[in-house]
């Protein structure tokens, strides 16, 4: 027994040296990017032929910056608009100068960023394929080499033979996008650009991007789609006023986008009321009479400005029994308690069940249905029941529950998310594929000649 514990320590110490053995591709210290920012032309030329006239604001673009990226990651870049991603992408491609800091590349780079900036709107699409391979670097050879697999992936026909400045904005992403992503890069770098063209060109971008994953290649992703961020990346960072505010994994980093996005996570610091507390939810759980039947996710983040409190949830049959185990073809109620500690008008509450990725596979919400609740006055609580088939796959799913409302500009105010509260698991009697149960009716026949 000893002797396997030890081969097993071994084996372990072999795989931790090897993992920190492996390389970094990007190592970016202490970077800044600031930019003059000036009230009018004028000041901006005087300032040039007068070196003492100064007239220019700065702008803080990207301030105080680190990263190290090693081969095989998938990097997530999330942020709202302004973070300060686009001008992070334009300092690793090489397009921007930074302020200050260093920037380390190991390996050729493919940038999806501004698709088309090497072409010349002169020269017909044939002949910029040739000027763009040279730009990335490659021999008249190595483009010879990629020059069919480029013409079918843009699949443009007789127009490659035309100036590119004839081209549709279609053709003309078509194109570049080929180009780019046909150069066999170490690192791919792509700023929401993997949807260009029509569906089947989208799809056909999709899997190119899935094998340079399958690959090992380095990619940074750009996106706003919490969606693709959980279904193509293994690493997570979120950027705010040209800051890193966090750097782990990719489920993690997606609840503290939401929170972001919803103005809760700035908030917290400032407002005490915009966390949920241990002491409110202890408070309130003490009236809980469901939760003890179901798994309860210890790690469940909860958060809003406590004008109302979700204290109690659960999953239950017809019979408004238990269901630990939710059976995808049994009628499920799921249902939750509210108590609003002030006066809101036509609150809505919503249900999203997640897999253990954080992946959303389902949900909805009153709002979305067009549900009136009227006005709900402080101190008095609510039961809120959606009845429902949970027609998912088999296995195990969390679920997350919320009470919101708008503000008089329309604004979303959380009063309460509770993300991940509940761990459910779903089981079936019928085989299927996929992560729904299609439940089709089949029927057949024969064609009589």
């Amino acid at each position: 027994m000893n002797k396997e514990i030890s081969q097993n320590e071994n084996k372990n110490d072999m795989k931790n040296q090897k993992d920190n053995n492996v390389k970094n591709v990007i190592e970016i210290k202490d970077l800044c990017k600031k930019y003059k920012m000036y009230h009018s032309k004028k000041d901006r030329l005087l300032e040039i032929v007068l070196p003492k006239y100064e007239k220019h604001t700065t702008f803080t673009a990207l301030e105080d910056f680190n990263l190290e990226l090693k081969k095989g990651e998938v990097l997530g870049i999330l942020g709202k608009n302004g973070a300060g991603k686009s001008t992070l992408l334009k300092l690793i491609t090489g397009v921007a100068m930074p302020t200050s800091g260093t920037i380390k590349i190991d390996g050729k780079i493919s940038s999806l960023l501004e698709l088309g900036t090497a072409f010349n709107p002169e020269l017909t699409g044939y002949e910029n394929i040739y000027q763009h391979g040279q730009i990335m670097g490659l021999t008249e050879e190595q483009v010879k080499a990629k020059e069919q697999e480029i013409i079918d992936f843009a699949d443009i026909g007789e127009h490659l033979s035309q100036p590119v400045k004839t081209y549709s904005s279609g053709m003309f992403a078509r194109l570049a996008f080929a180009c780019a992503i046909n150069v066999d890069p170490d690192i791919l770098i792509v700023d929401e650009v993997l949807s260009v063209g029509d569906m089947a060109f989208q799809l056909k971008c999709f899997k190119k991007f899935e094998q340079f994953k399958k690959r090992g290649k380095t990619i940074l992703f750009v996106t706003h789609s919490i969606t693709d961020v959980l279904n193509n990346c293994n690493r997570t960072i979120i950027l705010e006023h040209g800051k890193k505010i966090f750097d782990g994994g990719v489920k993690e980093g997606v609840e503290e986008y939401k929170k972001l996005v919803t103005k809760m996570k700035g908030a917290e610091g400032k407002k005490g009321k915009n966390k949920i507390t241990k002491d409110v939810i202890n408070a309130v759980s003490e009236k809980a009479e469901w939760k003890k039947y179901f798994i309860t996710n210890p790690d469940m983040v909860a958060y809003g400005n406590n004008e109302a409190i979700i204290y109690d949830y659960g999953i239950f049959n017809k019979d408004n029994e238990p269901l630990p185990l939710v059976d995808n073809n049994e009628e499920t109620h799921i249902k939750f308690k509210v108590q609003f500690n002030e006066t809101v008008e036509n609150p809505f509450v919503s249900v999203t069940i997640k897999d253990f990725h954080g992946k959303e596979m389902c949900g909805n919400n009153t709002n979305f249905m067009g549900i009136d609740t009227g006005v709900c006055k402080k101190g008095e609580e609510y039961i809120f029941e959606f009845k429902q088939k949970l027609k998912l796959a088999p296995g195990k799913y969390t679920l997350s529950i919320s009470c919101n409302r708008f503000d008089d500009n329309g604004e979303l105010i959380i009063m309460n998310r509770n993300y991940d509260a509940l761990i459910i698991e779903v089981t079936s009697e019928k085989k299927m594929v996929g992560c729904f149960d299609m439940d089709p009716i089949v029927s057949f026949k024969k064609i009589e000649k």
